[in-house]
């Protein structure tokens, strides 16, 4: 290139661009990709689940699953758990993250092209004159790597399972936190119905406790039976203040869950006896990899892991560059658009890995490993989902059948303690033995409370057990 003349940008129809493809295409179309096929390893479901659901219907949960419990505060609390969870934002930027990580892969697919202009006014020594000349440069480079082993697509591909897999995992945060919620929420409740048993017996006991004191003041009652009643009233105030701690610490992590400061939640009304108790149905066990979002998560990365060993093995073979470079050349600024300025260059290059330190080899045992602990991951996570289902539904089943029996004793026990108040009274026991009936009570009382807790636990763990209404098509 001459020292008087300049170079500008030129069309895409122009010669340099029909002459880079015209050499790019055989290759293009004889290109080839080294990667594995992947295939979804085979983990045959169960044809029926173990456990004995509690509906003979095949159903799965509605997307919104918890609006079944009949709670509009428990509805608030979701509403704003979904915007404002924490760690629901950060899945959401995960999957931001990973979409753009995907752009950035997908982009050696293409050519890329550069654009540069440069004028030079300069002095100069030529043929023993001193001659002041201008020079104006112009210029569109562009490059492309032939990606003839397939090496670009395959990091296209595994760009493209990681951002689904993030997705996936947005989702199976979301159904984490929704449950975490709806779990915390009824942990609350039962604490709150559990302080009022326990007061309200408190409240009974120093009733008692406050005739005997008149009956001793008449002769009618002697010290011990008074001191035995002064033992049960204390030992019925010391279960309260344990009780207030853990609806403290249930307040303060619903508060995180639903991104909210502690002292901003208010719990002070509501009980378990307030909600419903929705009957969860489970589809067929065929159904359920499609229906749970943490499954769908390890196939992708099993997807992206599969991608990389063609990445890997594809780095072994050359690599093909086409560049071109074409502009105009001129001394003259007026001139340097003129076709007859016109320059062009076309160039191809091929690059053959050949000593790497063992980093190539070592990529590739990478990604094969890689790949296998993937493997054992996505069976686990199969497996496993299956699992939690038999599990939860076990729950539901025992819990359900415990509240039944402890609901009946509650009964009995409150029926016994009435006789014993009334036979007190009358004379016909001593203390010792309205004290036992009525610790019985209290016990009764508050077993139920933790039993509603739990069958409402393992409904919830139900619906996430069973993907929580989600459906793979969703995301898709």
């Amino acid at each position: 290139m001459s020292p008087w003349t300049s170079t500008a940008g030129v069309a895409p129809g122009a010669s340099p661009w029909r002459s880079l493809w015209a050499a790019a295409g055989p290759l293009l179309l004889a290109g080839c990709s080294l990667g594995p096929h992947y295939h979804r390893p085979d983990v045959p479901p169960p044809s029926a689940w173990a456990g004995n659901p509690p509906s003979s219907e095949q159903a799965w949960p509605s997307a919104e699953w918890w609006r079944g419990y009949g709670s509009d505060r428990l509805n608030g609390l979701i509403e704003q758990a979904e915007q404002a969870n924490d760690d629901l934002g950060a899945a959401v930027a995960r999957v931001h993250e990973a979409e753009a990580q995907r752009k950035i892969a997908g982009a050696p697919l293409y050519p890329a092209a550069n654009a540069s202009a440069t004028a030079i006014r300069q002095r100069a020594l030529a043929n023993g004159n001193y001659l002041t000349y201008s020079e104006f440069f112009p210029l569109v480079t562009a490059s492309y790597e032939i990606d003839f082993w397939g090496k670009n697509r395959a990091a296209l591909a595994a760009a493209t399972a990681t951002a689904t897999a993030s997705r996936y995992d947005r989702e199976t945060v979301e159904l984490t936190v929704l449950a975490g919620v709806a779990g915390t929420y009824f942990q609350a409740l039962e604490l709150r119905d559990r302080l009022s048993i326990a007061e309200a017996n408190v409240a009974s006991a120093t009733q008692i406790l406050n005739g005997l004191r008149l009956e001793a003041k008449v002769g009618t009652a002697n010290a011990l039976d008074v001191a035995q009643q002064e033992t049960a009233v204390a030992t019925l105030n010391a279960a309260i203040p344990p009780l207030q701690q853990q609806l403290r610490q249930a307040t303060d992590t619903l508060a995180i869950l639903i991104g909210a400061m502690p002292e901003q939640l208010d719990l002070s009304s509501g009980s378990l006896d307030d909600l419903r108790q929705p009957v969860v149905a489970p589809g067929l066990p065929s159904e359920l990899l499609a229906r749970r979002p943490d499954v769908a998560n390890a196939e992708a990365q099993l997807v992206a892991a599969n991608a990389d060993m063609a990445v890997a093995r594809a780095a072994f073979f050359p690599s093909i560059t086409l560049t071109a470079n074409g502009g105009y050349e001129s001394s003259a600024l007026a001139y340097v658009l003129r076709p007859a300025a016109r320059v062009w260059s076309l160039s191809a290059g091929l690059t053959q890995p050949i000593f790497q330190g063992g980093a190539l080899t070592g990529q590739s045992a990478f990604a094969k490993a890689r790949y296998s602990e993937l493997l054992s991951g996505y069976h686990k996570a199969v497996i496993s989902a299956f699992g939690n289902v038999e599990d939860a539904l076990a729950e539901v089943e025992h819990t359900t059948e415990q509240q039944r029996r402890q609901q009946q004793a509650v009964a009995e026990a409150s029926r016994a303690f009435r006789f014993a108040q009334a036979q007190m009274r009358a004379g016909t026991i001593n203390v010792l033995t309205l004290l036992n009936t009525q610790n019985a009570l209290f016990t009764a009382q508050d077993g139920l409370a933790q039993v509603k807790f739990a069958r409402l636990q393992a409904s919830v763990d139900l619906y996430k057990a069973l993907g929580g209404g989600w459906r793979q098509e969703m995301a898709q």
